[in-house]
């Protein structure tokens, strides 16, 4: 009985600190993405929001921004929260943010880019039966924990009209993974506990872009 006491203590003691860790996150990237727009706005910098099609797929709200720095160089701000619990408990929630530094071949938000990023996110994630690869791991247990790296992408944009564009980018890196392992999407009982030197993709969208000014 002590036991379980003192087990339940520990359960409650983290997630506190990982609702207040989710909060902070929370109002900085508020504050980033307005003083981006602030900046765009006041020194007249090209700016655009953009929609990743491939990030909905996973039932994830996310938005990014994309603000000019020079002729051949923009900086992005991407962004994902998924709070959601589906049936049977099913959960990969998370919040993501990832910023990328792009250098244009010709003109800012037209033609070839490449790109250097940055990754951070927090995870929650079990009760997904997914017979491919790494993910069989979700079927029978939980997974949470925390991550961070980065990695060099490839990306093409086309313009559609004066006020909207469509992109492909894909990229590759590096994330240290740091996870906690529980028997199930419910449990609160630790089974294990680690770290993973993850190698691969790290950036996937087909982006729809709206160009602010």
């Amino acid at each position: 009985m002590t036991h379980s006491k003192k087990v339940n203590k520990y359960v409650l003691k983290d997630s506190s600190i990982l609702t207040i860790m989710q909060r902070i996150n929370k109002i900085l990237l508020v504050s980033f993405f307005l003083s981006v727009i602030f900046v765009s706005v006041t020194f007249g910098q090209k700016l655009a929001v953009k929609n990743n099609l491939v990030y909905d797929i996973s039932a994830t709200p996310n938005l990014a921004l994309e603000m000019s720095l020079g002729k051949k160089t923009t900086l992005e701000l991407g962004a994902g929260y998924n709070p959601f619990i589906f049936s049977d408990n099913k959960k990969v929630k998370h919040w993501l943010i990832q910023p990328e530094l792009r250098l244009w071949t010709c003109e800012v938000f037209n033609g070839h880019f490449f790109g250097i990023h940055g990754h951070a996110a927090q995870f929650n994630v079990g009760g997904w039966d997914l017979p491919v690869g790494r993910l069989e791991v979700f079927k029978d247990n939980r997974y949470q924990g925390y991550l961070y790296g980065g990695g060099i992408s490839y990306g093409y944009q086309w313009l559609l009209s004066p006020r909207w564009n469509f992109e492909f980018n894909l990229g590759g890196g590096y994330a240290r993974i740091h996870f906690e392992k529980y028997p199930c999407t419910t449990c609160g009982t630790k089974l294990d506990e680690g770290d993973y030197n993850y190698w691969g993709v790290t950036k996937s969208a087909i982006s729809l872009i709206y160009i602010i000014n």
